[in-house]
């Protein structure tokens, strides 16, 4: 069944009338897709337990995803499982499938969430899953025994129920219950506010850092040539095509034109750098010995 743009209510209803595969069925059609790659195995797969990836997905709705996008991901996760599942562990498909297609689902759900990274790690994605229903039981039982938790005592209650990390949980607890906010937004209310972006760094390079690299190119650029004027004729003739063009030429190429050797060439292009790294380096010791 493809996962397209059709409505929630469609897509349910044709998962509805999907055939439901009996065990002897469903590992026929799982050996015929993993051995033969048969695309039709793996169609009634997928179309006969999309209504166990449907029934998943309505599970997440509270989290504010759209109904469609949920069913897209849990299809996803369903033909994840279908691609991995190996049918000589003996394990039915849709007991399988299932941790594929929440697994699926909750990736989408977190990366959705906020713009910031909610949480990476399995602790933190079991924080993000059922830390508010945990806090609710604890809250509910300390209610029945006449107590108030504050609220390092109730993290404390989740870290230790949930088997994790104190300073995940309060981490956790800070992106639950805040938002995202537009950096456009205005820093106060009046009409003429700044907005927040203006606030940030900008980590470009900055108008200093430009000059100086502009006056060390030209400078680099003054040095070069009068390290070239150095040089003689056919040597400046060598070293321009040999190093300054965006095609090199090749030594012998050169050296037909100029009627020499290819090693001869060669000899030339050497002496002519030997010339300009000693004029380079007279020209940096006067610059050397004027700033001392």
């Amino acid at each position: 069944m493809a996962l397209d743009a059709r409505s929630d209510f469609s897509l349910s209803r044709t998962a509805m009338r999907a055939e439901l595969l009996d065990a002897e069925t469903e590992l026929k059609l799982a050996y015929a897709w993993r051995d033969e790659r048969d695309e039709q195995a793996l169609h009634r797969l997928i179309t006969a337990y999309m209504r166990l990836a449907i029934s998943m997905a309505s599970k997440f709705k509270r989290y504010g995803a759209p109904m469609n996008d949920l069913i897209q991901e849990a299809g996803l996760g369903l033909m994840k499982a279908a691609d991995k599942f190996d049918p000589d562990r003996g394990v039915r498909f849709s007991t399988y499938a299932v941790w594929w297609i929440k697994a699926s689902i909750q990736d989408y759900v977190m990366r959705n969430w906020s713009m910031v990274r909610t949480g990476s790690t399995s602790s933190q994605k079991s924080l993000f899953f059922n830390m508010r229903r945990v806090q609710a039981r604890l809250e509910r039982e300390a209610m029945g025994r006449g107590e108030q938790l504050d609220k390092h005592q109730l993290h404390q209650m989740i870290s230790t129920e949930v088997g994790v990390p104190l300073h995940d949980v309060e981490m956790m607890e800070g992106r639950l219950s805040g938002s995202d906010y537009s950096l456009n937004a205005t820093q106060s209310t009046e009409d003429e506010g700044r907005e927040w972006i203006d606030a940030l760094e900008d980590d470009g390079p900055q108008a200093a850092d430009h000059v100086e690299h502009q006056h060390d190119t030209d400078t680099l650029r003054d040095w070069l040539v009068t390290a070239m004027s150095s040089l003689n004729e056919r040597e400046q003739f060598i070293v321009r095509e040999r190093k300054l063009l965006d095609k090199p030429r090749t030594l012998e190429s050169l050296g037909n034109e100029l009627g020499l050797s290819k090693e001869r060439v060669r000899q030339l292009e050497a002496a002519a750098f030997v010339k300009m790294r000693k004029n380079l380096e007279a020209q940096s010791r006067e610059v050397h010995e004027f700033l001392l």
